[in-house]
């Protein structure tokens, strides 16, 4: 297992890279049920491939390179989702029996069978080929005036071409790499703006589900910005969050942690998928950042536009700074501006790039009106 640079006195969810599961090796498995476990024998069944099932609950398989590359191909399609979630594995490299301080590496098959295809994304995280695109966030007022600056995450490969995001993040959550992922993400985001030289507002996404322990996984992300003098309120921490509904209770557990330290928080996407009203009055935000979903056509879809209409009235009244995200038309950016919106992000302003832009056109809604004539 490999450290991350500047990472490893953190937990080691957030700080080890795993090895790549390759070359012969012993593999153990644990099933939630039997019926699992009749499954797993009958695919080894068609193969000549040496195991051993201890107590009936441990299945113990030996594996060679030609074997595991089939058995990590068959599994997935025998095996439900849910099987594959909820079945545990165990890879020893070089046949070595398991012993107990090897339990803590245990993880589920289905992040086992991913991490055996996600060689490349090891690599990416082992040497850190990370790199951060920043895109701006202006005043709707003036949105040539930029307020901050969205820190966006870019894999290289080893060509130094781009790998795009949805790419790195499907893998790592599917082979349970997100930990790893997300701290060294925050790390690039804040290390770049330091040399970029960015005095704006910076804007840092984090996923709470990537986050074990807000004291001891964030220690090193406080420690980064430290460093590089950036001061605590000029940081915005922006919940990215997939899981649905979400941990209410660990998300404000971490939010406090942030919040205490004097950074601000953002509520991403907020008007889609597990973002409901419940989530403003619990985590007290200091922004809320409008799904692009909900800005898309909102100037010519009336059920859009009057929740749209609402959220921007409700955050207004308790003081809460809107930012509509995913702009790409004047006529949407129009649409916000005279309803209040306090700031705007997408192509229509600028689109991520690194070094970050310097300045932005200026689109106010008598321009925009000027330019339609």
């Amino acid at each position: 297992m490999t450290p991350l640079n500047g990472i490893g006195q953190q937990c080691d969810r957030c700080g080890i890279i795993p090895s790549k599961i390759e070359g012969s090796g012993r593999l153990y498995l644990w099933f939630p049920v039997k019926h699992t476990l009749h499954k797993i024998l009958s695919i080894l069944a068609t193969k000549n491939i040496t195991f051993h099932l201890q107590d009936e609950e441990c299945l113990n398989i030996i594996l060679d390179k030609e074997t595991k590359e089939w058995f990590t191909t068959v599994v997935p399609t025998k095996l439900t989702g849910k099987e594959l979630k909820e079945s545990q594995a165990l890879w020893m490299p070089s046949l070595e029996e398991a012993k107990f301080k090897d339990f803590a590496r245990v993880i589920s098959l289905q992040n086992f069978l991913s991490l055996g295809q996600s060689d490349w994304l090891i690599d990416m995280l082992a040497n850190e080929r990370i790199t951060s695109y920043f895109q701006p966030i202006v005043y709707t007022t003036d949105t040539s005036k930029i307020f901050a600056y969205e820190a966006l995450l870019r894999g290289i490969d080893e060509q130094n071409n781009i790998i795009p995001p949805q790419r790195i993040f499907s893998q790592a959550e599917s082979a349970g790499l997100m930990f790893q992922l997300d701290a060294i993400a925050r790390s690039t985001a804040i290390r770049q703006a330091s040399l970029h030289g960015i005095k704006e507002h910076l804007f840092i996404n984090f996923s709470p589900t990537s986050v074990y322990d807000p004291t001891t996984c964030l220690r090193m992300t406080v420690r980064a910005i430290d460093e590089a003098n950036f001061s605590h309120e000029s940081i915005v921490f922006e919940v990215a969050e997939s899981e649905q509904p979400p941990d209410i209770s660990h998300l404000i557990k971490i939010l406090k942690f942030y919040q205490d330290a004097g950074f601000l928080i953002a509520l991403d996407d907020f008007g889609s998928g597990y973002s409901n009203l419940n989530l403003i009055h619990q985590l007290r935000p200091n922004f809320v950042k409008l799904d692009m979903n909900l800005i898309r056509n909102v100037h010519q879809d009336s059920y859009k536009a009057l929740i749209t209409e609402k959220l921007l009235e409700i955050a207004q009244q308790l003081d809460i700074k809107t930012i509509a995200e995913g702009i790409e038309t004047e006529e949407e950016l129009n649409w916000l501006q005279e309803r209040g919106a306090t700031f705007a992000q997408g192509f229509l302003i600028a689109k991520p790039t690194s070094p970050p832009a310097t300045s932005t056109p200026k689109l106010t809604s008598q321009s925009i009106a000027l330019s339609a004539s």
